[in-house]
């Protein structure tokens, strides 16, 4: 019996924890040959130790040179990619943007939108050349509407969303598929600092109509449907998975 993705090669960025690490691992379970990266080596081993045949590949998406040379040994040790995921990213301070220094701005598009410029540069010309794949940008709900003391992020993270439209656009007509995915409140290690205190917790949760946050695994989820046929007439559009977070008021 044949799996959604049997016979496909995928790449994720930012792979070794979380959500990238829940995604790679749902896409391995589908049948696909899985390339993963992320910035270190030791956790990626961990991930690709439970992925027969796993490509890894540790790099720092901010490096851009260092990034693109790994795309392109990942690409040929795979044989080529008909899904890209670029799920690296993250957010490292909170604060107002009139005391945010330039070089943090910069950091942060370098991590969250400068990085799926590179990959896409690297990785789209084999999937146009193929006529066929599925790029899926990792975005956030903060896209949607302002992030006070996140002016970065959030611009970051909407920039992806255009970009995804945009590029959706450039390439409908080559095969090749782009589409943002927007998840809410995740428990995954980075946000472990939000359930340190039970009023932090409640207050965060108290925006979510679900009352819950969301599993990596429910994002894997969400990427493995726009990633194969079942979003075969989907493309430039926002998948968000929030929990009704972005409904709210």
């Amino acid at each position: 019996m044949s799996s959604a993705l049997s016979g496909r090669k995928a790449i994720i960025t930012g792979a070794s924890r979380g959500i990238g690490r829940a995604i790679a691992e749902r896409f391995a379970v589908e049948g696909a040959s899985v390339a993963i990266m992320s910035r270190k080596q030791e956790a990626l081993d961990v991930v690709a130790a439970g992925i027969p045949g796993c490509v890894v590949r540790a790099v720092d998406v901010g490096d851009s040179e260092a990034f693109r040379a790994a795309l392109d040994s990942a690409v040929d040790e795979l044989g080529g990619a008909d899904i890209l995921v670029n799920n690296a990213g993250g957010n490292s301070f909170s604060m107002p943007l009139v005391a945010t220094r330039f070089s943090g701005w910069e950091k942060t598009m370098r991590l969250n939108l400068d990085s799926i410029v590179h990959a896409c540069q690297v990785v789209l010309p084999g999937m146009l050349a193929q006529k066929s794949g599925s790029i899926i940008n990792m975005s956030s709900v903060v896209a949607l509407r302002g992030g006070p003391l996140m002016a970065h992020y959030a611009a970051a993270k909407a920039g992806v969303v255009s970009l995804s439209q945009s590029l959706a656009i450039e390439c409908a007509s080559s095969g090749v598929r782009v589409n943002a995915l927007l998840p809410g409140w995740i428990d995954t290690d980075l946000t472990d600092f939000l359930r340190a205190e039970q009023s932090t917790e409640e207050a965060v949760l108290s925006r979510v109509p679900m009352q819950r946050w969301g599993r990596s695994e429910e994002i894997a989820s969400a990427a493995l449907f726009l990633a194969g046929d079942d979003s075969s007439f989907m493309t430039g559009q926002m998948l968000i998975v929030d929990g009704g977070l972005s409904a709210m008021p």
